[in-house]
C-alpha cells in the first residue's frame, strides 16, 4: 500500500465529544448527572461505554438494571455500526457534544441486535474483516494468518493501540506488485433518508481499460442520485470519517487509508444542511 501514515493516524485517533444522559423515565435512587466521554470514531459503542454504564448504574434501583442501549433523537443506535458511521449518518450537522440518551429498559428488539458480551462484537468484527478480504484477495491473506494475528487485530482495536493493529492490518491492505489494486473494493453506502440498511455490490478499483476508478465513479455506478441531482441543486453530502472527500479521489487509495478497522469503507450519504 502507499504509506500515508499521517492519514492512517488521523483516522485512528478521530474522536467525538459526547454527552450521555439517562432517559427521563428510568427509575433512579437519585438524579443522574450527565456523563461526558470522547468516543473513538473507529470503535463500537459497546466496546467503549463501560464507564457510562457504571456511572448510571450507581443511581439505578437494583431491580431496574437490564441491557443498556443508546438512542439519538428517537433513533436507536446500532452497536454493530462503528461510532463514526453512526455520528456521520445521524448527527454530523448538529452541535457538539453529541447528545446520546441512555436506556436500561424497553430494549428495541425490532431495531437492535442483542450484545451480551464483547465476544459478540469480536465475532462481528472478524466476520467483516474476513468478508472484506474475500473481496480484496479471495480470502488468501486472512487465511494465511495465524489465530494470534486475528487476535492482535481485535486487541489492537479493543485497546486503542494503533501500532499493534496496523502491524497486522498492513498485510490486509497490500496487493501484488503486478496488480494495480484490490480485486474488489469492500464498501457499504448508507443513506440517512432510507430504511434500507446499506448498499453493497462488487466494484473494481481499476476499469477494464486500466483507468483508475474514483469515489465519483463508485457513486455514479451504485448511488447516482448522491452526486447528480435531478434539479441541478446538490442536496446531499458524501461523508467518510466526518469529512467530504473529493469525488476525484481514487477509490483504491480511500480503501487503503479511510477504511474502518473492519476493512470496509463506510460511506454516509446525508442531507446537506440548508443554512
Amino acid at each position: 500500500m502507499t504509506d500515508d501514515k499521517d492519514v492512517l493516524r488521523d483516522v485512528w485517533f478521530g474522536r467525538i465529544p459526547t454527552c450521555f444522559t439517562l432517559y427521563q423515565d428510568e427509575i433512579t435512587e437519585r438524579e443522574a448527572e450527565p456523563y461526558y466521554l470522547l468516543l473513538p470514531r473507529i470503535s463500537y459503542l459497546t466496546l467503549v461505554t463501560d464507564k457510562v454504564k457504571k456511572h448510571f448504574q450507581k443511581v439505578m434501583r437494583q431491580e431496574e438494571g437490564s441491557e443498556i442501549w443508546f438512542e439519538y433523537e428517537g433513533t436507536p443506535l446500532k452497536w454493530h455500526y462503528p461510532i463514526g458511521l453512526l455520528f456521520d449518518l445521524h448527527a454530523s450537522n448538529t452541535a457538539l457534544p453529541w447528545s446520546i440518551t441512555v436506556h436500561f429498559k424497553n430494549f428495541p428488539e425490532k431495531d437492535l441486535l442483542h450484545c451480551h458480551s464483547k465476544d459478540v462484537i469480536e465475532a462481528h468484527f472478524m466476520a467483516c474483516i474476513k468478508e472484506a478480504d474475500a473481496l480484496k484477495h479471495k480470502s488468501q491473506v486472512i487465511n494465511e494468518m495465524q489465530k494470534k494475528d486475528h487476535k492482535q487485530l481485535w486487541m489492537g482495536l479493543q485497546n486503542d493501540k494503533f501500532e499493534q493493529f496496523w502491524a497486522i492490518n498492513r498485510k490486509l491492505m497490500e496487493y501484488p506488485a503486478e496488480e494495480s489494486g484490490f480485486r474488489y473494493i469492500p464498501f457499504r453506502i448508507y443513506q440517512a433518508t432510507t430504511e434500507r440498511p446499506f448498499i453493497q455490490k462488487l466494484f473494481r478499483p481499476i476499469a477494464s481499460g486500466g483507468e483508475v476508478h474514483t469515489l465519483g465513479d463508485l457513486l455514479k455506478d451504485v448511488c447516482p442520485g448522491a452526486i447528480t441531482p435531478e434539479d441541478g441543486e446538490q442536496k446531499t453530502q458524501v461523508m467518510i470519517h466526518g469529512i467530504e472527500p473529493m469525488l476525484e479521489t481514487p477509490i483504491q487509495w480511500l480503501s487503503e487509508h479511510m477504511s474502518y478497522p473492519d476493512n470496509f469503507l463506510h460511506i454516509s450519504i446525508i442531507p446537506r444542511p440548508t443554512d
